[in-house]
């Protein structure tokens, strides 16, 4: 009968094999956050930008695969780029992006759908004007909220928990809107940049811990 021989584990092989064999997972890229405090993090930024360049619509989506392209019903092309972001394009070269989770990551989102027209022998030469349109960030105000009580003390406030559990409050002269719920957990929209989102949150938690009693 053969004898089983056991063999020694090494401690400096698995090691070479995970440089040189084993790709490393890379992290997957999460929402940027705001405020640590109060765990805001970026969920959507949407952006418009100018390409500066006529986009024949119809040889990209014959050419490009990762295309939604239906004139009769939208006249813009909708392209599927990767990690969950999409654009709309139109014949004018104007785009709209969404799927970023900062601002960093806009500029990011442009590049790539550049890169996907370079496919089809579109050289975007000039560098896009991008504005940002809208940010939607998520977080916690870590208290509870009277919803009831706050529905009446804050201006601008509406809550029909009837339709939604969420009380909506539209910032007075601010474009920004936050949906806040009885859990403290709060969505803030119509936000421009980062800081814009961070000011907001701070002045409506101080605004929250006067009328939350």
């Amino acid at each position: 009968m053969a004898k089983k021989v056991k063999r020694k584990k090494s401690t400096k092989e698995p090691s070479k094999k995970t440089k040189k064999g084993v790709k490393k997972s890379t992290p997957k890229k999460t929402s940027k956050r705001i405020s640590s405090q109060y765990n805001v993090e970026i969920q959507n930024v949407v952006a418009s930008a100018s390409l500066h360049h006529d986009i024949p619509l119809e040889k990209v989506t014959i050419t490009l695969p990762n295309t939604e392209y239906n004139p009769e019903q939208f006249p813009g092309l909708v392209l599927r780029l990767a990690k969950g972001k999409t654009a709309l394009i139109f014949s004018s070269g104007k785009i709209v992006c969404t799927g970023a989770k900062s601002e960093a990551e806009v500029g990011e989102t442009v590049k790539m759908i550049i890169k996907e027209l370079k496919k089809v022998k579109i050289n975007i030469r000039k560098k896009p004007d991008i504005t940002i349109q809208n940010m939607v960030a998520s977080g916690d105000v870590n208290m509870k909220l009277n919803l009831d009580r706050l529905a009446f003390k804050l201006e601008n406030a509406e809550y029909e928990p009837e339709q939604f559990p969420g009380l909506v409050y539209k910032v007075p002269n601010s474009h920004i809107t936050f949906l806040l719920f009885g859990t403290g957990k709060i969505v803030c929209t119509g936000a421009k940049n980062e800081k814009e989102i961070k000011d907001a949150v701070t002045k409506l938690v101080k605004t929250l811990k006067k009328l939350n009693k």
